[in-house]
């Protein structure tokens, strides 16, 4: 218990310190919003991969791992092509010239700003205010299991108490006071987890001795009763993909790797960091940085949760989704198990570093959404910014409490974390991705192409995931109160489809949306307001 009081107490004073002085250093609302355009780059890779990396992708994608395998890792290969290397380059240096020209501080302006148009600023950050939680409240529930199944306090107090932290740290610090917090945050996750694969690799003999044993495991006695359920849907092994068109595979293409993987590039909380550098030069050095950070995040995540497997067979003769009893809690129980008591006091800091800094940032981004984009600047409310902003990242913070409180009371056999991290993801993939490409790319694109995209996306998204998606249609219940039945397609010739993500389907649509639109309207009448090329 000591490590954990020293851990915790270092842990608590350098956030505090690092959000009084960005609190101090805020001195406009572009300080407080885009933590005055002039972030170092580093510090700006670690903010960006701390916003990006979080509980959710260390308890709830690594315990999926634990659950499904290393075909989890094709993740990692996306997140570093796709969400560091794509984003910073393809979108990160055409976000900060397009979003410095026209002066914008958020996502939803930026729009606002390029196409003319109030209401695609107050769509998109309502929507945004309205489901970011639902990420939000997986990441806070990421950190509170952990935090109470190690030290033994109950689930409420540690949320009432982390959600306080919370508060304190992005009400008062701003985006400035976020990003200081940030890079110190990233420090001890990337230690952490890089002692975290040198130890549990020494603990199974070695790399070859570890993944030889996790290739054998399913041969093992009792493990084939222990996968019963995992091999009807599909499930090949932890060191294989499951069977091409299976739930399994449908659950962890479509879903895990597709929806987060494609969905990182349209994150509003992702997105606002591009535009704290002071030029396109500072995005290019932060590829390396970015790029090593999320390798060693999620690609030891991933790889720990599937090896945890062979630590709980050798040890207890059970698979570690049966030990630990839920896909959640297979990374919190394999430190508490296997590891130095030490390090278990200091791997709870790491993931307060992991889950505070991405909650900082989407509290932050639901702060703007709700008071910047929306009452400020859709309805014209005159109340000064930062207020409307503190007040509205309240509000945003205390709804995801109370989701990360109401997830506690689900079925625990549901990979809550991860589910609700892909549900956000590709819903922002599938409402703001084409219309983000053609602000940045599309000279001639019109506004009401830019509206139908959006409207298509954001509308086919959610009526999937309320009532065909089975697995997010179970625990939204909507389905089950409306027609009585987890997904309409159950049970019928088009059942196959209620194991397909979301943004499978959504997203083509709302691409076909903008492109049969602008077909219709033709270059002649409307054109964007702002053309890309004189935003240069």
């Amino acid at each position: 218990m000591n490590y954990i009081i020293i851990s915790f107490s270092f842990y608590i004073l350098m956030v505090v310190v690092l959000s009084y002085l960005g609190f101090k250093g805020t001195k406009s609302t572009s300080d407080y919003l885009l933590a005055g355009k002039q972030m170092h780059p580093v510090v700006m890779a670690l903010s960006y991969g701390t916003s990006f990396i979080s509980t959710s992708a260390i308890i709830g994608f690594g315990g999926a791992a634990g659950q499904f395998g290393m075909g989890l890792l094709w993740l990692t290969v996306l997140n570093i092509a796709v969400g560091v290397f794509i984003a910073f380059v393809v979108f990160g240096k055409k976000t900060r010239e397009i979003g410095h020209k026209l002066g914008t501080n958020t996502m939803p302006e930026l729009f606002a700003l390029r196409f003319d148009s109030r209401f695609m600023q107050g769509y998109a950050g309502v929507l945004i205010f309205l489901f970011m939680p639902i990420y939000a409240s997986a990441v806070l529930k990421g950190i509170v299991d952990y935090v109470s199944q190690y030290v033994g306090v109950s689930f409420n107090a540690v949320l009432i108490i982390l959600g306080l932290l919370a508060a304190v740290i992005v009400v008062f610090g701003g985006l400035k006071g976020i990003m200081y917090a940030d890079a110190f945050q990233g420090a001890i996750m990337f230690a952490g987890m890089a002692f975290l694969i040198i130890y549990t690799y020494s603990l199974l003999g070695g790399v070859e001795a570890a993944h030889a044993a996790l290739v054998q495991l399913p041969q093992m006695p009792g493990v084939g009763e222990q996968t019963a359920n995992l091999a009807s849907g599909g499930f090949m092994g932890w060191t294989s993909m499951p069977k091409t068109g299976t739930p399994v595979w449908w659950n962890i293409v479509s879903t895990l790797v597709a929806g987060v993987g494609i969905g990182v590039l349209a994150q509003p909380q992702l997105s606002v960091k591009f535009m704290t550098v002071k030029s396109g030069k500072e995005l290019n050095r932060a590829v390396l940085s970015g790029g090593i950070f999320t390798l060693f995040m999620t690609g030891v995540a991933f790889t720990i949760g599937a090896l945890s497997n062979v630590a709980f067979y050798k040890n207890t003769g059970e698979i570690a989704i049966v030990a630990a009893g839920a896909n959640d809690s297979i990374i919190p129980a394999f430190i508490k198990s296997f590891l130095p008591e030490w390090f278990g006091g200091i791997f709870l800091v790491v993931l307060l570093a992991a889950g505070i800094s991405t909650l900082n940032a989407l509290c932050h981004t639901m702060g703007t959404a709700l008071g910047y984009d929306f009452l400020k600047k859709s309805l014209k409310i005159t109340t000064k910014t930062i207020t409307l902003t503190r007040i509205s990242m309240l509000i945003g913070l205390l709804i995801s409490i109370v989701l990360a409180w109401l997830s506690s009371k689900l079925d625990v056999s549901m990979a809550i974390i991860a589910t609700g991290t892909s549900l956000f993801f590709g819903l922002c993939a599938a409402t703001f991705l084409p219309t983000y490409i053609a602000t940045l790319y599309l000279n001639k694109f019109p506004k009401t192409a830019a509206i139908a995209s959006m409207i298509t996306g954001s509308a086919t998204s959610l009526f999937w995931l309320f009532f065909v998606q089975e697995k997010t249609a179970a625990s939204l219940q909507l389905c089950k109160l409306i027609f009585n039945t987890t997904s309409i397609v159950k049970g019928t010739p088009l059942s196959i489809f209620s194991m397909v993500d979301a943004i499978i389907i959504a997203l083509p649509l709302s691409i076909i949306a903008a492109l049969a639109t602008w077909a219709c309207i033709g270059n002649a009448k409307e054109t964007a307001i702002k053309p890309a090329l004189e935003c240069q």
